[in-house]
């Protein structure tokens, strides 16, 4: 009797993993603005971690979006599942234009500049510190590069050498369009003292890696993110006003597998059009 309930437990622990870990919301988030003439709509998607997932793709195109912006980590660093991704991949661009940026672990392959002509191949627009441009929108895509397990150290430490983005971010306060910032890292929005991107005039950006702090506790929030620590402040929501950082909690996992009370997310950005005065 008893390794019959012992099976039953370890059977339910079994299932509620796979649905912590399979269960994928959607997070719909609302933007009033004047630079745009008709209304956008955008799917952000982060952090795939070289899963190529069935439920995220059926989501995605019921949405219908006008463009996908991919922020990063798209392949893990051991480029498992490669030609998989890829495959996957195409399936986007069907739905929508994608605009990617990397993250830390497309950063650590030693293949990366080969990646970046693969994706391009599939149809991604791929942006290493650059610009591109829609109907409505004006993006910048940046490359951080913060990708060694040395720079967290350092970014924990304190002497972390962040790279200057002052200059692409002046070049796309020239735009008169709706400005989005794509960046892998949340806290670079406002958790640097001098080159936080907040200080710059733009509407707003989009980031991941933090994995929603990967556990969730009820009445504690968010429990760690690689760069941030113990209890991130960057992990998950929304931040600022204008411009505004939106934080998708990603889609898969990297080294640590379970996230526990933090489903996958599809983040979607409703851009409404407003008059202009």
């Amino acid at each position: 009797m008893i390794w019959i309930l012992i099976a039953i437990v370890i059977i339910m622990f079994i299932l509620f993993c796979y649905y912590q870990n399979n269960k994928v919301d959607v997070t719909e988030y609302e933007i009033n603005s004047d630079c745009v003439d008709n209304d956008i709509k955008i799917v952000h998607l982060s952090d795939f971690h070289s899963k190529p997932f069935k439920a995220v793709l059926e989501k995605t195109k019921l949405q219908k979006p006008d463009i996908i912006c991919i922020t990063g980590d798209y392949i893990n660093d051991k480029c498992k599942n490669k030609n998989k991704m890829l495959d996957y991949g195409k399936e986007l661009v069907k739905t929508a234009p994608v605009y990617y940026i990397t993250g830390n672990h497309e950063r650590r392959l030693s293949d990366f500049d080969n990646l970046m002509n693969e994706l391009r191949e599939i149809g991604f627009h791929v942006l290493l510190n650059s610009l591109a441009e829609t109907e409505n929108i004006t993006l910048l895509g940046l490359d951080e590069n913060q990708a060694d397990f040395s720079d967290y150290k350092a970014r924990k430490n304190g002497t972390f050498k962040y790279k200057d983005m002052s200059n692409y971010f002046k070049q796309l306060e020239k735009s008169d369009k709706f400005s989005l910032v794509l960046s892998h890292f949340p806290e670079n929005f406002e958790g640097l003292k001098e080159m936080n991107y907040s200080q710059y005039d733009f509407d707003l950006q989009l980031s991941g890696h933090a994995h929603g702090g990967q556990w969730i506790m009820p009445f504690v929030g968010p429990l760690f993110s690689p760069g941030q620590g113990i209890l991130p402040k960057y992990a998950r929501g929304t931040f600022g006003n204008r411009p505004k950082l939106i934080i998708s909690r990603g889609l898969g996992n990297s080294e640590f597998p379970l996230r526990l009370f933090n489903h996958p997310e599809i983040v979607v950005v409703n851009i409404k059009s407003v008059q202009r005065n």
